[in-house]
C-alpha cells in the first residue's frame, strides 16, 4: 500500500515538475498564455469532479460488498462483483488515472498533458497487470480467473459507464 501511495506521489510531483521544465522550452507560448490556462483549469476541474464522483461510487460499492463477517475495515474476503464491477474489473483504476490528466490541466501543462500523462497511464496499466491481478487471482483463485474470463479491464459502454456514475448509498 505504502509503495503505491509513493508511485502516485512520484506520479503527480513528477508530472507536474516535469512538465513545467519541459513546457518552458517546448510550449512557451502557451505557457505564457492567460487565456490557455483559464480553459486548462476550467478542464482541469471538471475532470477532478469525475475523479472524485468514480472513487466514491466504487469505493461506496467496495466497502458494501467486499467484506463478509467481523473483519477490519481496508481488509476484504469477497470479491466484489455487484454494481460497476458487473461489467468493468478495475472502475476504481479508471478513476485514478484520470486524476493526473486532472492534474496536469489544472497545472495548465501541455507537456504534462501529451507527454507525461500518457507515460503514467500505461505504467498504470502495467502496475495493475503485473501487480494487482496476481494479487487478486493468488487471493481469490479460479473465483477470480473466472470473473476475469467474464468482465473486461474496463469497459466504456453506455450502460457501464451510467452505473460508474450511478451514486451508491454508503454502508449502515
Amino acid at each position: 500500500m505504502l509503495f503505491r501511495i509513493l508511485v502516485w506521489i512520484v506520479f503527480i510531483i513528477g508530472g507536474g515538475i516535469g512538465g513545467f521544465f519541459l513546457d518552458k522550452g517546448l510550449f512557451s507560448e502557451l505557457w505564457d498564455n492567460t487565456y490557455w490556462h483559464i480553459v486548462s483549469f476550467l478542464i482541469g476541474v471538471i475532470l477532478l469532479w469525475i475523479v472524485i464522483k468514480i472513487s466514491t461510487n466504487t469505493g461506496r460499492t467496495l466497502a458494501r460488498y467486499r467484506r463478509v463477517g467481523n473483519i477490519p475495515r481496508m481488509e476484504t474476503n469477497k470479491l466484489v462483483k455487484e454494481g460497476v464491477y458487473s461489467c468493468m474489473r478495475h472502475p476504481m483504476h479508471l478513476g485514478l488515472m484520470l486524476f493526473p490528466v486532472s492534474f496536469a490541466f489544472l497545472l495548465g501543462s501541455v507537456s504534462f498533458i501529451l507527454m507525461i500523462v500518457p507515460l503514467e497511464i500505461l505504467l498504470m496499466v502495467i502496475m495493475i497487470i503485473l501487480i494487482e491481478e496476481p494479487e487478486v487471482i493468488k487471493k481469490f483463485g479460479e473465483e477470480y480467473l473466472e470473473y476475469k474470463r467474464e468482465v473486461s479491464f474496463f469497459n466504456f459502454k453506455r450502460d457501464c459507464l451510467r452505473l460508474l456514475f450511478k451514486g451508491v448509498e454508503p454502508k449502515e
